[in-house]
């Protein structure tokens, strides 16, 4: 039997996981799960992406070594993967010996092979920062399409490939100043020698989407490949190229053999034959599955790095389309780039299994997360007709016939026939990552089996008739047994506790899925999954908002602005200048000063509440403002004759006002 090993694209260890990554963390999970439970040798592998200069100089900003940081985000993206039930065989680092040792042997067959060269390069350099720039460190606007903001290797919006130096407008993305130019030696792979090999696997069926395939041939394979850079100076953080004091492999080169690498660890714990997996014209199919935004490194590079390696070479690199949030872009201030973190506060993780392959298909078109769908196609079709089927049929031979389930009814036999028939063809659809239509294929017999149920009204016969109900009921649950099978790989949890249910005596496979329920008495029904609340949807969404909110400056503590007046009502305010000749702090009161003000006609006592922040010595003989026809107030300490005007920072700290300049008590403030 063929082996098949299945990878995602490595995570970087910059930085959170988030609701854009899982598209393509759930999509390999829902593959292997499905290959698995039809019965193949598969196995996930999975590992962070750990080197490069945004590693080296983020990890110097937080005061840590680069490892220390590339442990902690190892760490995080793992915790958040098993929150939603994605289950690698092995995560790893490519910073690791056995990622070192397979680049190192690519490195030297390239070189064999005659397909390695050096060459000196003027690059970018940062005066301001003392480093050569590498291409994620410049930006500017593409040589191509003129598209503005891009990076200095491959620009977004056209897909063009180029060298950092070609960009128009050019900055350091670390100190936004205008870099400048100087010459180093590199080492590059001269992918033109390679044409044969990569034109020849680009071509061969079954090996890429068609319209990637004609993407690459249209905007690569017709014109001559141009060499790639495979090295970087220092400081960074990365492999050494053999024989090199302060050159390093480029991150491209040893992030894809992370493959190989947490392969060899894994065969190595496990003390299984590696050879049997990335060895040349080893029995074993090999499925990368990634984002389109990295596809050539996938399917120019990386196809050539295996050839010269003598490595298997890839079967099918499957390409995914980017995320989007109610049809824009994820966005911080909108609340809607979540983290995985932030969602698994809110949300149950089967909501996002289920609506991700609901809209997942083999090609890269674009995936939108609608939120106000999220809730009505999970609640419509997870909920209602498939978690429903479960309850109603389990809660009532529960209560009423012991939990246990007999023959089937006869009368459901072709129906249960007809979906059994769909079961090839339903697993024919997850080996394609046609994940959609095996969900909507699955809702469409649900749907069937629920009808059967509400028609055949077992509630009905359960006092009269409880065997007939039973018959009902089991055959009910055959389709709930085979559905939660034929689900399971979207919806492990799901399978999981229907297993419980029916007690299984080991986990399902496709090979269960036939549609028939031998009698067996069931546990405790167990909840499948709740709805989707719209509240916690939104809870989500304005958690998110909040984590990347600017921290408040003084403009967003100001208090609100009271109604506006006439200005009349402000000409009623006798507002004058008055002379502090006396203050004390007022015996059995925190907050009073008692303060003996010169207003000109006369002195007047006041108790202004500034004790807790003004010292009585300095506030003698100065100059405040005070509202001289306010009406007395009787206190228990005496009278007040009016007030002093103070102004409130955003601390609550009070200043008393003055009139910036000495004037004569009792000088009118209009």
């Amino acid at each position: 039997m063929t082996r098949t090993l299945v990878t995602s694209a490595l995570p970087y260890a910059n930085g959170d996981i988030h609701i854009g990554h899982l598209v393509e963390y759930l999509m390999t999970d829902i593959y292997v799960r499905a290959l698995r439970a039809a019965g193949e040798d598969v196995i996930y592998m999975c590992a962070s992406d750990s080197h490069g200069t945004p590693i080296e100089v983020n990890a110097r900003k937080k005061g840590v070594t680069p490892e220390e940081m590339v442990a902690e985000y190892n760490r995080r993206h793992l915790e958040d993967f098993s929150g939603f039930q994605i289950a690698f065989d092995r995560f790893y680092t490519t910073h690791s010996d056995e990622t070192r040792h397979h680049a190192e042997r690519i490195f030297t067959r390239l070189t064999e092979a005659g397909l390695i060269y050096k060459k000196d390069v003027e690059q970018y350099y940062c005066e301001e920062d003392r480093r050569f720039l590498p291409d994620r460190f410049v930006k500017g606007a593409c040589p191509r399409c003129g598209a503005e903001d891009q990076y200095g290797d491959s620009c977004e919006k056209c897909g063009a490939t180029y060298d950092p130096t070609d960009l128009k407008n050019s900055f350091c993305v670390l100190c936004q100043k205008a870099p400048t130019r100087r010459s180093s030696v590199h080492y590059f792979v001269d992918l033109e020698k390679a044409r044969p090999e990569i034109a020849a696997w680009v071509a061969k069926d079954g090996h890429l989407h068609p319209e990637m395939r004609n993407w690459l041939e249209v905007n690569f394979l017709k014109n001559e490949l141009r060499p790639w850079d495979i090295s970087r100076d220092a400081p960074y953080f990365g492999f050494k190229i053999p024989g090199e004091t302060d050159k390093y492999f480029y991150v491209w080169l040893d992030a894809p053999v992370g493959y190989i690498g947490t392969t060899q660890k894994y065969c190595d714990e496990k003390a299984l034959d590696f050879s049997a997996w990335w060895e040349k014209d080893a029995d074993c199919r090999v499925v990368h599955v990634i984002g389109k935004d990295i596809t050539y490194f996938h399917t120019l590079f990386w196809p050539a790095m295996l050839h010269a390696g003598g490595y298997t070479l890839p079967s099918r690199v499957q390409i995914h389309g980017f995320l989007t949030v109610n049809g824009e872009k994820m966005s911080k201030s909108r609340g809607t780039s979540i983290t995985a973190r932030t969602y698994l506060k809110h949300l149950d993780p089967q909501f996002l299994r289920f609506y991700y392959a609901s809209k997942l298909g083999p090609g890269p078109d674009d995936l939108d997360l609608n939120l106000e769908e999220l809730v009505l196609r999970v609640n419509a079709e997870l909920v209602n007709k498939l978690a429903n089927l479960a309850s109603r049929s389990v809660a009532l031979l529960s209560k009423r016939l012991e939990g246990k389930t007999g023959a089937l009814d006869p009368g459901a036999a072709e129906l249960l026939a007809a979906a059994r028939a769909k079961v090839p063809e339903l697993v024919a659809h997850y080996r394609a990552f046609e994940f959609a239509r095996a969900v909507r294929e699955l809702c469409a017999i649900a749907e069937v089996a629920n009808k059967y149920l509400q028609d055949a009204e077992p509630f009905k016969l359960v006092a009269a008739d409880p065997e007939r109900a039973r018959e009902i009921l089991s055959a009910a649950l055959a389709f709930v047994k085979g559905l939660a099978i034929l689900i399971g790989p979207v919806l492990p949890d799901f399978q999981a506790r229907c297993e419980r249910m029916f007690q299984a005596p080991r986990p399902w496979t496709f090979a269960d899925a036939d549609f028939t329920l031998a009698p067996t008495t069931l546990t405790p029904f167990e909840r499948l999954v709740d709805r989707v609340e719209p509240a916690a949807v939104a809870a989500m969404v304005e958690d998110t908002r909040s984590q990347f909110a600017p921290p408040p400056g003084p403009g967003d503590r100001v208090p609100a602005f009271k109604d506006t007046i006439e200005i009349d009502d402000f000409g009623k305010l006798d507002l004058r200048v008055a002379t502090v000749l006396t203050a004390k702090k007022v015996e059995g009161s925190d907050k009073l000063l008692q303060v003996t003000v010169d207003l000109g006609r006369e002195k007047r006592n006041i108790f202004a509440g500034i004790a807790a922040h003004v010292d009585p010595a300095w506030l003698t003989g100065r100059q405040v403002v005070v509202l001289a026809n306010l009406k007395p107030r009787k206190m228990r300490f005496g009278v007040s004759e009016g007030m002093i005007l103070a102004a409130e920072d955003v601390d609550g700290k009070l200043s008393p006002l003055g009139p910036g300049l000495d004037l004569f008590p009792g000088a009118t403030i209009s």
